[in-house]
């Protein structure tokens, strides 16, 4: 009876540990009324130590870019395109390329013209991130941001 119930205590254990995925970026949302019929959408990624994400802009066969899908809507229209602070650019082993990319920290934001009063945008962004070992495969995560 011990040797069953070690059994389960292991297998339960193990698969537990092997359950826990590796989610070194985390997202979060704002925006900010610039006017009565203007706002900025601010995106920010929140990037572990030792991790980083890709910029808008990567070479032809690089990895993966940061991208913006908005869903288009009657209650804002989008001014422009996402814009994001400058990234540092170094040559990256893992791609043998000069690559632009964000460690700790970065703000993303989309100017928008509102149509409505106070519409809630919604989208979806994709991005890849690495560390000096491994990447993890690109992500694509939704989002909606109320604009009061």
């Amino acid at each position: 009876m011990k040797r069953i119930i070690l059994f389960i205590a292991v297998t339960l254990i193990s698969a537990s540990s092997f359950g826990q995925l590796l989610k070194p970026v985390k997202w979060s949302y704002a925006s900010k009324k610039i006017n009565e019929t203007e706002a900025v959408l601010l995106i920010k990624a929140t990037i572990d130590d030792g991790w980083h994400i890709y910029s808008q802009t990567v070479p032809e066969n690089g990895p993966q870019p940061t991208a913006f899908s908005f869903s288009s809507s009657k209650a804002y229209q989008l001014k422009g395109k996402t814009q994001a602070p400058n990234p540092v650019v170094k040559h990256d082993q893992t791609f043998d390329m000069e690559v632009g990319y964000y460690k700790k920290s970065v703000v993303f934001q989309q100017r928008v013209k509102l149509v409505e009063r106070s519409p809630t945008v919604k989208g979806t962004l994709t991005y890849m991130v690495c560390n000096d070992l491994q990447c993890l495969p690109p992500e694509e995560v939704a989002f909606s941001i109320p604009v009061k």
